[in-house]
């Protein structure tokens, strides 16, 4: 069975940026798990609310196929948070999938994954990105081996597409 670790800030997520992968994961059969700072409820920048089930801090990458992380304006929590760095970078080292749509794919350009990797991500991100590394490709959604980007909620879809396909899911 595919696990899947969608990891989403505790207040302002993108709705869309959770809810559309995480239906196209689940409806090509990948067991979704969110996580959070903290276990709880989470709020959606639209008003979505979801559930953390695991906080952050006992998200082990070695139980996922894939960890992604949402954007949204709450993403920024995680840009400079360790454990969040930990859990892309062991995540990577993992040989797993490691993805992140909208301004979060900062949260893995300062965790030092995008270095020489062709990237995107939203637009207020491209400095940022750039200045660790990556590969600006202003597209709707990047893969680059196992690393999988997005630049907002318009690709919200393909980006849950991209991830089963790395992922190779029916």
């Amino acid at each position: 069975m595919t696990q899947v670790l969608m990891v989403i800030a505790p207040e302002v997520f993108r709705d869309e940026e959770y809810a559309r992968p995480r239906e196209v994961l689940e409806s090509r059969g990948a067991t979704v798990v969110t996580a959070s700072r903290s276990a709880g409820v989470c709020q959606g920048k639209l008003g979505m609310t979801a559930e953390a089930t695991v906080s952050l801090a006992d998200a082990d990458a070695a139980d996922y196929d894939a960890v992604v992380f949402v954007g949204g304006g709450g993403a920024q929590v995680y840009f400079d948070d360790p454990v969040a760095h930990a859990l892309a970078q062991e995540a990577d080292r993992l040989g797993r999938v490691v993805a992140a749509i909208c301004i979060a794919p900062s949260v893995l350009a300062r965790a030092r994954l995008l270095h020489g990797v062709r990237a995107t991500a939203f637009p207020s991100q491209k400095q940022d990105l750039a200045e660790h590394g990556a590969i600006w490709t202003d597209g709707p959604v990047e893969v680059d081996g196992r690393i999988i980007t997005a630049n907002g909620p318009d690709a919200a879809y393909d980006f849950g597409l991209a991830i089963s396909e790395a992922l190779a899911l029916p």
